[in-house]
């Protein structure tokens, strides 16, 4: 299939997206595996797309003083491959490395995949689990939201059409915490059926869940039951026994009552493997 007549622009700088992306009808093109296909089934028909893949200033991870900083334009290859990120939170290079194949981690960043917000997706749930802040730039401003609140609905974000992510932001996982991801995954695909990001802090414990819903949702109960404990398999298969959740998704890949078993099985592994790389 071939997409509808658009214009095409290339930012050369932010300042200037900004302004490419304050007309009408504007979409704003990163690494393009999320907007391109839907531009081919014309499920999308931007009037503009504004290509800001090279924008080196939404690019690259820092980690300093217990913060870690991820640019929006960070492709999941380099999120895979950084050694600071690797330290810092294992989780997002170990789900940024399930992403897809070779070639979509060479193109697809961060920031289109999050701002695409399909609930297949890898790294939202990570967010989630890393308590992360999704920082956005527009023609008001900056501003920062949790990512919990970022994601609203079914390919649904808190983002305006006006705006891009700059990045994002976390604490960094110190000594004696750890994470871990785990999915099943489409096997034609690669997306989530169920994807389950782990992270340990200290005495915390948070659990999030992609694939299983509309929306990447954090299972707090199960990390408020487990948080404290002494993180036993009885334990865990505790906590994980009582998950719930009111609208999991149902397709021909999964019925609804198969992916809240997936959670449990899966939220299990991510967990423990977590635990069991505290050392």
């Amino acid at each position: 299939m071939f997409p509808g007549n658009f214009e095409y622009v290339r930012a050369g700088n932010l300042k200037e997206a900004l302004t490419l992306l304050s007309g009408e009808d504007c979409k704003a093109l990163a690494g393009g595996h999320s907007l391109i296909p839907l531009l081919k089934q014309r499920l999308a028909q931007p009037a503009k797309l504004v290509d800001i893949s090279g924008l080196d200033e939404l690019k690259g991870v820092t980690v300093e003083a217990g913060k870690a900083r991820v640019g929006a334009l960070t492709t999941h290859r380099e999120l895979a491959a950084s050694e600071a990120l690797q330290g810092a939170a294992q989780v997002l290079s170990e789900a940024a490395s399930k992403v897809g194949d070779p070639q979509v981690r060479n193109r697809g960043t961060l920031g289109g995949n999050i701002a695409h917000a399909d609930p297949a997706s890898d790294l939202p749930a990570v967010l989630l689990a890393l308590d992360a802040e999704v920082s956005i730039v527009g023609p008001n401003g900056s501003r920062s939201t949790k990512a919990d609140g970022f994601f609203s609905g079914l390919m649904d974000t808190d983002l305006a059409e006006n705006e891009v992510i700059s990045h994002v932001e976390f604490s960094s996982l110190g000594a004696g915490d750890a994470s871990a991801y785990c999915k099943f995954e489409h096997p034609a695909s690669g997306y989530a059926i169920c994807g389950a990001a782990a992270v340990i802090r200290g005495s915390e414990v948070r659990l999030a869940f992609n694939g299983v819903a509309a929306v990447p949702f954090l299972a707090s109960a199960v990390g408020d039951s487990l948080s404290g404990s002494d993180l036993s398999d009885a334990a865990i298969d505790s906590a994980l026994s009582a998950l719930e959740h009111d609208d999991p998704l149902s397709d021909l890949h999964a019925s609804a009552e198969y992916r809240l078993h997936l959670a449990k099985v899966y939220g299990g592994r991510a967990l423990r493997a977590a635990r069991d790389r505290r050392g």
